[in-house]
């Protein structure tokens, strides 16, 4: 007879305690040498949702209504990706501005000036993520920092990391942030990554730039992804630069102390 580590008859697994400090798949018992059918079952099911996440549609509409009410003025513009097959297959195209956003961005410009940050939302991929946590990351970030001046809000459908630095060269920004859902792991289809670089040019690189990611509930929680953000772009601003010569060195230790959240 083939019995689960989970029998009563059994000693308790010494990883169960675990469990409560993180999602992740341990202490899951086995059926013989196998997994048993509900963590399994729970496998496919956090697969299929990854799955799901990465395919999903950008509702557009949904980032609109939630800027409006929030109260941020925002553009929209376009990669130069088609579609969502055309996203996954060709990422140097979600790098890249289609012409007539290039275009557009270039007067805007002439009529805002320059100012201290532009917030870019985009899909990247898991619109879930995107369409659950960036609005309310812009919003937070922008209280988080009254002392800096914010262009309009830019959404990207189809965009990558790096459309970013084609904004931000436009718009001759200070800083840009890039607000985009993440790759989904399995159990985190909507975590959100926030990347940001100083005086970011289009001959920017990948190591100009700082990351805060896993952002959602389960996650990195939004008051304590803002807070971290704002510190790190004060220092950026003052040491005029970001990437790797920025350190991050404020501790969840820190975070908790600064912002202690409801359990």
């Amino acid at each position: 007879m083939l019995l689960s580590t989970t029998s009563a008859d059994l000693s308790p697994d010494p990883w169960s305690a675990l469990k409560n400090f993180t999602t992740a798949r341990i202490a899951m018992g086995r059926a013989g040498g196998s997994l048993r059918t509900a963590n399994l079952l729970d496998f496919r099911l956090a697969h299929a949702r990854a799955r799901d996440a990465v395919h999903s549609a950008f509702h557009v509409e949904t980032i609109r209504s939630q800027l409006s009410e929030a109260g941020l003025e925002y553009v929209e513009v376009q990669s130069q990706i088609t579609d969502k097959l055309d996203y996954l297959l060709h990422p140097e195209k979600g790098r890249l501005l289609a012409d007539e956003s290039t275009e557009f961005l270039r007067e805007k410009a002439k009529k805002w000036g320059i100012r201290d940050v532009s917030i870019v939302i985009s899909d990247g991929l898991s619109a879930i993520a995107a369409e659950s946590h960036a609005v309310a990351v812009a919003k937070t970030l922008q209280a988080e920092l009254p002392e800096c001046t914010f262009y309009p809000v830019v959404v990207v459908p189809f965009g990558r990391v790096k459309i970013a630095d084609a904004i931000s060269d436009i718009l001759q920004a200070r800083l840009v942030i890039i607000l985009l859902g993440e790759r989904p792991g399995l159990g985190s289809p909507d975590s959100l990554s926030a990347y940001f670089t100083y005086m970011a040019r289009n001959s920017s690189v990948d190591s100009d730039r700082n990351c805060v990611s896993n952002i959602r509930p389960l996650g990195m929680p939004i008051p304590w992804a803002v807070r971290k953000l704002s510190v790190l772009m004060r220092e950026s601003f003052r040491i005029r630069l970001s990437g790797t010569g920025l350190k991050d060195r404020l501790t969840l230790d820190d975070l908790r102390r600064m912002l202690p959240l409801a359990d």
